[in-house]
């Protein structure tokens, strides 16, 4: 498949979980204590509860809006007949071809929520990711080729989070995990405590996508503007992911760890000519006190190490182009999504005033090279 000559690999494209997942998947050992979906007339409803009934990992109640808005009517209608359906891989692939997509990596929906917690306990956190890990692998069955897993990973055991990164990349043929952007644990990513993991992903050859959740997070910097929603996710996720990325690029870690491949997806990709510009700022008058693992500066440790996903109607990407280039630069649909543009994200996209060479970059090359999916 190719749409205007162009091969298209979806670097962050999501499933809607079934709501029995956890209580279908999980160990045994767990099984009492697993979160459900929560089904209404929201064709989109994301809620998970516990087996009493309460509310999971929420901590803001939001008060129904009278009028839900046109977004959200626009999805109702989009999205019916794929609910109605079951989210099923069937229905993931017909979405991929009415949008021109030949291969897309998948992430969580409901997922994204289920290791948010407070005090959540380790192991049955990493039950919770193996039981979302072993329903994707089942899901991709339906077509390996062009349905590709990332790996839920919790964060709240080392030992867990090798062991599922191991799994994944040897026993259910992942080429990546996934982490929240926000750290869950009390340890920000720069620190000691999860360099076992970066150990392991380096071994395996796994990608690492740090992705984010505008409803739920704990300690996250969208909580301060609740109950607001749409202040809400214009911060939190662009913001989470650019002190992600400060800390692996100005924290050391990518100078640790230089086979490391690292994306960060989902919040834009037009604040990074900036944020990179005030890294290096920083390391040149006080790198040599507080990165004294840096030998290059930090934007350099991006361009060798990491991808930002572009927004399929981000006219501002091409001012990201003339400061750095497109070589860093990867497509996402972001179906189901609230605020993808699909069925349009590609047409969108195609219609943006870059170069063929910035286009097929960032529709396939850069995307196949982070996911080391270069002879697909």
């Amino acid at each position: 498949m190719a749409k205007q000559g162009f091969r298209i690999l979806d670097s962050d494209m999501h499933v809607m979980e079934p709501p029995d997942l956890w209580e279908r998947y999980i160990d045994s050992k767990y099984r009492s204590q697993a979160p459900r979906g929560v089904t209404s007339s929201n064709v989109r409803d994301l809620r998970m509860v516990y087996p009493d009934g309460r509310d999971w990992a929420r901590k803001t109640i939001r008060q129904p809006r009278p009028d839900p808005g046109h977004n959200f009517e626009r999805n109702q209608e989009v999205y019916r007949s794929y609910a109605a359906r079951g989210w099923t891989a069937e229905v993931q692939l017909e979405a991929m071809d009415i949008e021109g997509i030949d291969v897309a990596v998948l992430y969580p929906t409901r997922g994204l929520r289920a290791l948010v917690v407070d005090d959540m306990e380790a192991g049955f956190a990493a039950a919770l990711a193996r039981a979302y890990n072993d329903w994707l692998y089942d899901f991709c069955e339906q077509d390996p080729q062009r349905l590709v897993g990332a790996g839920m990973i919790s964060p709240y055991d080392m030992s867990n989070a090798v062991d599922e990164a191991r799994r994944c990349a040897q026993e259910l043929g992942f080429r990546a995990v996934f982490l929240r952007a926000n750290p869950l644990v009390n340890h920000q990513w720069h620190d000691d405590y999860y360099e076992p993991l970066w150990d392991a992903l380096e071994e395996l050859g796994l990608s690492l996508g740090f992705h984010e959740s505008t409803g739920t997070g704990k300690h996250q910097i969208g909580e301060r503007l609740e109950p607001n929603l749409m202040l809400r996710r214009i911060y939190a996720q662009p913001m989470e992911q650019m002190m992600a990325l400060g800390s692996f690029c100005a924290g050391g870690v990518l100078a640790r760890h230089p086979r490391l491949r690292i994306a960060f997806l989902e919040a834009n990709c037009s604040w990074l000519p900036w944020l990179l510009w005030r890294l290096d700022e920083g390391w040149e008058r006080e790198g040599d006190v507080w990165a004294p693992d840096l030998t290059l500066a930090p934007s350099e440790y991006f361009k060798r190490h990491c991808v930002v996903s572009v927004e399929p109607d981000e006219i501002t990407v091409k001012q990201v182009i003339d400061t750095i280039g497109s070589n860093n630069i990867v497509f996402s649909t972001d179906y189901p999504h609230g605020d993808s543009k699909y069925p349009e994200a590609v047409d969108r996209f195609l219609q943006l005033p870059l170069a063929n060479e910035a286009k097929r970059n960032i529709l396939w090359d850069n995307c196949a090279a982070y996911y080391a999916m270069l002879n697909q």
